[in-house]
C-alpha cells in the first residue's frame, strides 16, 4: 500500500455520534411535518425508519448514508400537496441546527494527521451548507482542504464524484488516499474511486458488515495516525 496523502472523511457515524445528532432531528422533524397527527406521525417514522419510543433508527433506515432529498421523498407522499423543494429546505433548516457530538477528539486528530502532511476532505451525503455548519459549531471547519456534500456538483455516495473532486483539488492520485466511513455507502464510493477503504465503528455497520468491502475496519478515527504509520 502506498504512503497515505489524503485522507476523505465520512461525516455522520465517522467523525460526529450519529444518534446524538439526528434522533433529535428526526424527532423535531416528525413532530412539525405531522402537525400533531399522532397516526401521521407513526406512519411517517415508520418509512424513515425511526422509533419514536426509543429514539432509535433502524440498522437500514433511510436516514443513515442517504441524502436529505432521498429523506424528504420519502416522506413526501404522506403530505398531500406539499412541495419537494419546501419540504427540502425546512430539513436543510433544521439539519443546520442539529447538535453534534464528536466520535473522537477531533483537534488531536487532526493535529496528529497535518503532522503527518496528510491533506483532509470531507465527504457527506448531507447538503454542504448544514455540513459546513455543523463543523463550524465543532471548531473544525477550517481543518478542511476539501468539504463536499451531495449538493455541492460531485454528486452523493457511494458515487466517487466527491472523493475524485477532492484528490484532483490536492493533486493527489486515489490510490494515495483513502475514504474514512461507517457504512457500506462509504466503502462503496472509496472502491469506486480506487481508494484504500476505511471503516469505522462508531455509526450502525457492525464489522461483520464493513470488513468484506473495507481494506480495514477501524474502532473509530481515533485510531487512524497509529493505522497511517503503520501501512505507510
Amino acid at each position: 500500500m502506498a504512503r497515505i496523502r489524503g485522507i476523505v472523511f465520512d461525516k455522520d457515524g465517522t467523525l460526529f455520534d450519529f444518534q446524538a445528532t439526528w434522533g433529535s432531528w428526526c424527532a423535531t422533524i416528525l413532530e412539525r411535518e405531522s402537525g400533531g397527527d399522532a397516526d401521521l406521525l407513526t406512519r411517517m417514522a415508520g418509512a424513515l425508519g425511526y422509533d419514536p419510543a426509543r429514539g432509535s433508527f433502524s440498522p437500514d433506515s433511510v436516514v443513515i448514508g442517504h441524502t436529505s432529498a432521498e429523506v424528504a421523498a420519502t416522506i413526501l407522499p404522506f403530505l398531500p400537496g406539499e412541495d419537494l423543494g419546501a419540504l427540502l429546505a425546512r430539513l436543510d433548516a433544521r439539519a443546520a441546527e442539529a447538535p453534534q457530538r464528536p466520535a473522537a477528539d477531533l483537534a488531536s486528530l487532526f493535529d496528529a494527521l497535518r503532522a503527518r502532511d496528510i491533506r483532509l476532505g470531507l465527504a457527506t451525503n448531507d447538503t454542504e451548507l448544514p455540513a459546513r455548519a455543523h463543523l463550524r459549531a465543532a471548531g473544525i471547519e477550517g481543518e478542511f482542504d476539501f468539504i463536499a456534500g451531495y449538493d455541492s456538483g460531485h454528486g452523493g455516495k457511494p458515487g466517487p464524484g466527491q472523493l475524485l473532486a477532492f484528490a484532483a483539488a490536492q493533486g493527489l492520485e486515489p490510490a494515495d488516499c483513502a475514504m474514512v466511513g461507517d457504512s457500506l455507502h462509504d466503502m462503496n464510493a472509496a472502491r469506486a474511486a480506487g481508494m484504500v477503504a476505511v471503516g469505522v465503528l462508531t455509526g450502525f455497520a457492525g464489522a461483520e458488515i464493513l470488513a468484506p468491502c473495507a481494506d480495514v475496519v477501524l474502532r473509530s478515527v481515533a485510531d487512524l495516525p497509529a493505522w497511517v504509520d503503520a501501512s505507510g
